[in-house]
């Protein structure tokens, strides 16, 4: 019989595979240095600022669930952590879709629409991830072999939603407002540290 040990080790790879997505964004922090549009820094400044507590909230929530896997946790545990760990990330997918909301459209070409899809994007993976919550919620903990085989789908469907397109949101940081955001100075130390890459 599989426990919940391997399955809640799918369920962390699967989590790592969604945390990419922010990687780009997340290492934004305010910086004064403005080369090229200002308008663009500006919201970048904006959006990187907004964003960044919002990316160690989701670090976090990855961080507690990978946590759960190294013990040999009883299944009420890893309900509690996992539960409580979606609910976060659905909160911080939330703030974020606000951040992007609030900065108003970058500027460039289509700006309005590449900003309309992420924040439509960033607010469905913040519902997916509170319907995982409430599927984590709902398994069977009294039973293992069943709260195993519940977490199997959990780990399913949050695979399908790491896997899911960020294409809104690559189109947002593409071009020119990629450039602005790769200005701030902790943007690259970011994208550097996350890629498996030395020096």
């Amino acid at each position: 019989m599989e426990g919940t040990k391997p399955v809640n080790k799918k369920l962390a790879a699967a989590l790592s595979g969604g945390a990419v997505l922010v990687v780009a964004l997340s290492g934004c922090s305010s910086s004064s240095d403005d080369n090229g549009s200002g308008k663009r820094n500006s919201w970048a400044k904006q959006v990187c600022d907004a964003v960044k507590p919002q990316a160690q909230k989701i670090e976090d929530a990855n961080a507690a669930i990978q946590k759960q896997t190294s013990d040999n946790s009883a299944p009420e545990d890893v309900q509690r952590t996992d539960a409580q760990a979606f609910q976060d990330m659905s909160d911080a997918y939330a703030a974020m879709g606000t951040a992007v909301d609030n900065a108003g459209p970058p500027d460039v070409d289509d700006g309005k629409t590449k900003q309309t899809n992420a924040v439509k994007e960033l607010k469905d993976i913040s519902a997916s991830y509170a319907a995982l919550k409430k599927q984590v919620d709902k398994l069977d903990t009294k039973d293992q072999a069943k709260f195993a085989d519940g977490l199997k789908d959990v780990a399913t469907q949050l695979a399908k939603l790491s896997q899911s397109g960020n294409d809104a949101l690559n189109k947002l940081e593409e071009g020119d407002v990629g450039k602005a955001m790769a200005q701030q100075e902790s943007c690259k130390s970011a994208s550097g540290s996350s890629a498996a890459t030395t020096g």
